[in-house]
C-alpha cells in the first residue's frame, strides 16, 4: 500500500487528506467526513488484515466495545468500513502530536519531563485506564505513540484492542508469547499468561520511568531478552537514574512496576492519585522555600520590647508573649505594630 495512492482517495464518507503517522501495522490519515463537515482520522490496515475475515470478526468486536466508552482522555470511534481491499477505522482528530514526539523533542534538547508536566498526564491517563477496566477492556498495549495530545495538552488514548486483534488472528497468544510492545509488556504478557488491568498500570510505571528519566528501565536486542528483564530483573529506582525525580515519585514508579500482579496499584486511578498528592506536596514544599527566602528578603519584621520575638507588620500582639505592640498614647487603640497612625483617632502613633 503506497501512502501517496491514497491521498485524495474517497472511502465511504471520507476524502483522506493527508498522511499523519505510520505504525506497524497501519496507516493514519487526516480525512474531511464530507456529509458532516468534520475533519476525522482514519487509520487503514493493509489489505491482507482486511483480506482474513477472522481478523475482521474480531477487530469489529474490539471497535464496537470501544465505541461504546465515553472519556475525555480515550479517543472516539466513530466508524468503521472495508473499501477496495482495505480495513478502516474512523476516529477522532487529534492533532497535538504523540507524547513519544514530546519526550523525543525533550531528549533532542537534553531534557527530561518533570513530574509537574507529567503529573497531570499521567494521571489523566490513569483515570481514563480505571474507566476502560471498570468496563471490562485492557488496553495491552501502553507506550508513548499510544498517547495522542491535544493542542492543550491532554493526553488521549488511542488503539484499544487493535494488538490483541491482530495477536490473536496471528496465534501470537500461545503460552510463551504475549500482546503488547516488549519495552512496555507486563511478567504476566511476557509470559503469555491471562492478563488484567494490572497489566496496563505496569505498562504505565514503565513509561513514567521513560517519561521522567530519558530511558527506559529495561533495555535488550530481542524479545527474549527483554522478557526475561521483565519477568526476572528488578527494575532500578528511577531516583538513582535520576537524582532530580523525588524518591516518592520513584517508590510510586517501583509499585506499578511491581512482578508480582497483587503488589501493584489494583486500580490505575491509585496510581493518579498517589502522583497527584506527590506532585501537591513537592509543589507546596516549592512555595514554602521561595516564599520563606522571599520573606526573610523583602518582609520587615518587628521585635517585641518584652521578648524580641520578631513580628509580622499585621498584628497587635506579640505572637509569642501576647505583648501588646504597639498602643495610641491618645486612645489606649492597639495598633498593628506596622502602623504609623492610630487606626481609630488617626494620631501619630
Amino acid at each position: 500500500m503506497q501512502q501517496d495512492d491514497l491521498i485524495g482517495a474517497t472511502m465511504g464518507n471520507y476524502k483522506i487528506l493527508a498522511p499523519l503517522g505510520q505504525g506497524g501495522m497501519a496507516r493514519v490519515y487526516k480525512a474531511s467526513q464530507e456529509n458532516l463537515g468534520r475533519d476525522v482520522a482514519i487509520k487503514i490496515l493493509p489489505p491482507w488484515f482486511a483480506a482474513d475475515d477472522n481478523f475482521v470478526k474480531r477487530f469489529n468486536l474490539e471497535a464496537l466495545l470501544v465505541a461504546r466508552l465515553s472519556h475525555p482522555n480515550i479517543v472516539m470511534v466513530f466508524d468503521t468500513g472495508k473499501l477496495n481491499g482495505h480495513f478502516y477505522i474512523v476516529m477522532q482528530l487529534v492533532d497535538g502530536g504523540t507524547l513519544k514526539q514530546r519526550l523525543d523533542q525533550l531528549q533532542s534538547q537534553g531534557r527530561t519531563m518533570d513530574i509537574f508536566e507529567a503529573q497531570p498526564i499521567f494521571t489523566q491517563l490513569a483515570d481514563a485506564l480505571s474507566y476502560a477496566h471498570d468496563n471490562e477492556i485492557v488496553h495491552r498495549d501502553i507506550k508513548p505513540v499510544n498517547v495522542l495530545m491535544d493542542r492543550k495538552g491532554r493526553p488521549i488514548l488511542s488503539d484499544f484492542g487493535i494488538a490483541k486483534a491482530l495477536a490473536e488472528t496471528q496465534g501470537l497468544t500461545r503460552q510463551g508469547a504475549g500482546v503488547g510492545t516488549p519495552e512496555y509488556m507486563s511478567p504476566e504478557q511476557c509470559q503469555g499468561a491471562p492478563v488484567d488491568g494490572r497489566a496496563d498500570i505496569y505498562a504505565l510505571g514503565i513509561m513514567l520511568f521513560e517519561t521522567l528519566t530519558g530511558r527506559l528501565p529495561f533495555t535488550g536486542d530481542n524479545y527474549h531478552a527483554l522478557a526475561h528483564s521483565h519477568i526476572y530483573e528488578m527494575p532500578p529506582f528511577a531516583s538513582a537514574v535520576n537524582p532530580a525525580i523525588d524518591p516518592l515519585v520513584s517508590q510510586i514508579i517501583q509499585t506499578a512496576l511491581a512482578k508480582n500482579p497483587a503488589q501493584r496499584y489494583q486500580r490505575a486511578e491509585d496510581m493518579g492519585k498517589a502522583l497527584e498528592q506527590a506532585a501537591r506536596a513537592l509543589q507546596l514544599q516549592s512555595q514554602r522555600n521561595a516564599g520563606d527566602i522571599s520573606r526573610l528578603a523583602t518582609t520587615p519584621l518587628y521585635p517585641c520590647p518584652q521578648c524580641q520575638h520578631f513580628n509580622k507588620p499585621n498584628v497587635r500582639y506579640c505572637t509569642k508573649c501576647g505583648f501588646t505592640l504597639k498602643i495610641c498614647r491618645f486612645c489606649s487603640t492597639p495598633n498593628m505594630v506596622s502602623n504609623r497612625f492610630c487606626s481609630k483617632c488617626g494620631q501619630t502613633v
